[in-house]
């Protein structure tokens, strides 16, 4: 019997085709929860100086708006990167601290900076 390598290079190429897409959208689903303007400075304004107030993200992000940064700091707590912590005292105080799970983007976020240093580096080569 003769093997069709056309029907086989087809399936070949599906399967690549698949496995890229797949691919593709596991780092399409991380820059969803750490991607956007702020989500990436803000975990590592809470990562150098833990736990750190609402007050204190707002004075240093100023070019933020407050519905901004609100929104922002919900959704990383709902995807599980931060932890908010209220106290009920008057004034109100709320702090934020990375979770254990959020601690294991620190790496990440470094090596994506020793990238883009490297990327300059090459561009500016070109």
């Amino acid at each position: 019997m003769e093997k069709n390598t056309i029907i086989d290079n087809e399936g070949l190429e599906k399967e690549k085709k698949k496995n890229f897409k797949e691919n593709n959208c596991v780092v399409t689903n991380v820059f969803k929860v750490i991607g956007g303007k702020w989500k990436v400075l803000l975990i590592n304004a809470i990562y150098n100086d833990c736990p750190k107030r609402f007050g204190e993200l707002r004075r240093e992000m100023e070019d933020v708006a407050q519905a901004t940064l609100t929104s922002q700091l919900r959704e990383l707590e709902r995807d599980g990167i931060i932890c908010r912590k209220a106290y009920a005292e008057s004034p109100p105080r709320v702090e934020y601290k990375l979770t254990d799970f959020g601690k294991t983007l620190i790496p990440v976020i470094r090596s994506l900076e020793n990238w883009w240093h490297n990327y300059a580096e090459y561009r500016n080569t070109l």
